[in-house]
């Protein structure tokens, strides 16, 4: 069933149907929970307030979604990107709130010495100093997205690997489900190699530490 998924472009088809879905959720999960963590860590009133939910929300698995997003938006597309952005931007959030909270005080006094305030201290100074946490938190978010995605896609007749998964299943076919899992295994390492081993590299360059 593998082999012939390959020859009937079956398998390549779901590979970029869960790819272009992972990369639209994980963008807007990022662009979500970055600012969110940012917010946490800068806003009293936002960490006494929304903090707790956040953290809350953080604890649960991101198949729990499931319902709630077959009740909103039924048996669709939006469904699957729900579970994708919930299950990844509070993971996001936190680590970037982590981040942004523990940039040493004396690299934003620099920062203000030097006249930046604001808005402008917050992207010139502590995101920089931050990204080293917003990267790793990132990575969750990214393995958060990838399992989510695989959960929302076993909904429906989805075109994408989840699907291919739940065939599997339904048709007893080991090798076919084996060989899914495989493929998600190498789409997740490819991620890490082509995606945030450069971004590694980058910070590790801008902060003077590459290689040691």
């Amino acid at each position: 069933m593998l082999l012939a998924g390959l020859r009937d472009g079956t398998l390549p088809r779901a590979v970029l149907t869960s790819v272009a879905r992972l990369l639209v959720g994980y963008s807007v999960a990022l662009a979500l929970g970055v600012p969110l963590g940012c917010g946490l860590a800068r806003s009293r009133f936002l960490k006494q307030s929304v903090g707790p939910i956040v953290l809350g929300l953080g604890s649960v698995p991101s198949i729990c979604w499931l319902p709630l997003a077959i009740l909103w938006f039924g048996l669709s597309e939006w469904a699957i990107q729900l579970v994708v952005v919930l299950g990844a931007a509070l993971p996001i959030a936190v680590a970037a709130e982590n981040a942004v909270r523990h940039v040493p005080p004396s690299i934003e006094r620099a920062g203000r010495t030097m006249g930046a305030r604001g808005a402008r201290l917050m992207l010139t100074v502590t995101l920089p100093a931050a990204m080293p946490g917003i990267l790793g938190g990132a990575k969750v978010g990214w393995t958060f997205a990838l399992r989510s995605l695989m959960a929302g896609e076993l909904l429906f007749v989805s075109g994408g690997l989840g699907q291919l998964l739940e065939t599997g299943r339904d048709l007893g076919d080991t090798a076919l489900v084996v060989g899914v899992v495989v493929v998600i295994v190498l789409l997740g390492r490819a991620s890490e190699v082509l995606l945030f081993a450069r971004a590694d590299r980058a910070i590790a360059r801008r902060w003077g530490v590459e290689g040691a």
